[in-house]
């Protein structure tokens, strides 16, 4: 019995710290250990227990400091760096040397009609294109089938653009250029026209951050 009474005033005194007196209580030869007081037929003893403190707390590392909120300002992320800007070329159309610009700097080569190359000239035409001119070496005009002219519009070559590589302060002109043309597009477009407008903007918008 005793050893049982000893058990029952360990789980009291491991009660919440509010709970800080406890009660024994005896009737009928019986003894009970409660947190409340003994009913009015029970003789009643108040034990005091000893403070337990604060449980579950967990002893400090030696040398580690505890961390506040406000203590120490929280440096922002790393800003990321600027896009570079795109690598792009510029091209001379084989067709007519007309120049453009292209992210492609190795075009694939494409079939031109051999009257656009310039290859067949006014005065060949009239050399060659009529019945009193001189004789023409090409067959269909011996008969007079046709005329130089029109036998090179029907035949194709293979030709391909040249391309070069731009320098830093070139590509930015051209992003410069094609952002203003682009705002320009923006000012002047619908509302159902604007999203890939403004999705071009930022694009420009971003390569042109590490144009200086």
């Amino acid at each position: 019995m005793h050893h049982r009474h000893l058990a029952v005033l360990f789980l009291l005194a491991a009660a919440p710290a509010c709970a800080q007196t406890a009660y024994k209580c005896v009737a009928n030869g019986q003894t009970i250990y409660q947190q409340s007081p003994c009913a009015a037929h029970q003789k009643q003893e108040t034990i005091r227990l000893a403070d337990p403190g604060p449980a579950n707390v967990a002893a400090p590392v030696p040398g580690a400091t505890t961390a506040t909120l406000g203590d120490t300002p929280v440096a922002p992320p790393p800003s990321l760096p600027p896009t570079p800007p795109p690598r792009l070329f510029g091209c001379i159309r084989a067709t007519d040397g007309k120049p453009y610009t292209s992210a492609n700097g190795d075009p694939a080569p494409y079939l031109a009609p051999l009257g656009v190359l310039g290859a067949v000239t006014p005065s060949l035409a009239d050399t060659y294109g009529n019945r009193n001119s001189a004789v023409a070496s090409a067959p269909e005009l011996n008969r007079g089938k046709g005329n130089l002219a029109a036998i090179a519009s029907s035949n194709y070559v293979w030709v391909q653009d040249t391309c070069r590589a731009l320098g830093p302060a070139e590509t930015c002109q051209v992003l410069r250029d094609e952002a203003e043309a682009n705002q320009k597009a923006l000012r002047n477009a619908f509302k159902s026209e604007r999203a890939p407008l403004d999705a071009r903007d930022t694009e420009l918008r971003g390569q042109l951050a590490s144009c200086r």
